[in-house]
């Protein structure tokens, strides 16, 4: 927090796109989530080159994710989002009756 005069300041939270290339790209998502921001990850050129890494990388950032207290969630086909502890993603309840 930062003060300035009477006014208290939070810090910004900022939202950075990443396009998912291969295993590597995981260290970067997970010092941005690290940092507090909000992910969109573009995961097509990855699905397209090798489905299996492309649920490993999945499935590490999601293990990232949960254990940052980090909400993660499928955005369409083609992408997932990443919000920081005390930013949720709202889903759709279904009504199964």
């Amino acid at each position: 927090m930062l003060t300035n005069g009477m006014q208290t300041q939070k810090a910004p939270t900022y939202l950075k796109a990443i396009t998912l290339r291969d295993y590597s790209d995981v260290y970067g998502v997970k010092e941005d989530i690290k940092k507090g921001m909000i992910l969109v990850l573009r995961v097509t050129p990855l699905a397209q080159k090798n489905v299996d890494e492309l649920r490993k990388v999945v499935e590490e950032i999601y293990n990232i994710a949960k254990n940052a207290d980090a909400d993660i969630a499928r955005l369409g086909e083609e992408r997932i989002i990443v919000t920081p502890s005390g930013v949720k993603i709202w889903r759709a309840e279904y009504d199964l009756k």
